[in-house]
């Protein structure tokens, strides 16, 4: 445990960091699994909307330093490669 002061503030701060950016990355996740499994169910209008929806929240989670911007390009671009190669 931290004695000073900084160091027990820099916990607090890096908890709620930690909290941010898990809570980010299981939104990402939760989105992504739903265009997976729209894409296994063969609904394309669906699987369409929730690749747009993924892409988005990726992009967001890279503006907000959760994910590397280099990542969420790739991380895109498989997303893309699955729905063209289903569609």
């Amino acid at each position: 445990m931290a004695n000073i002061k900084s160091a027990k503030k820099r916990i607090k701060v890096i908890d709620k960091k930690t909290a941010r950016n898990k809570r980010i990355k299981n939104h990402v996740k939760q989105v992504v699994r739903e265009f997976e499994d729209a894409l296994v169910a063969e609904d394309m209008t669906l699987a369409q909307e929730k690749l747009v929806l993924a892409e988005k929240k990726l992009n967001q989670a890279a503006a907000k330093g959760v994910f590397h911007k280099k990542t969420v390009s790739r991380k895109i671009s498989r997303l893309n490669l699955k729905f063209n190669k289903e569609k």
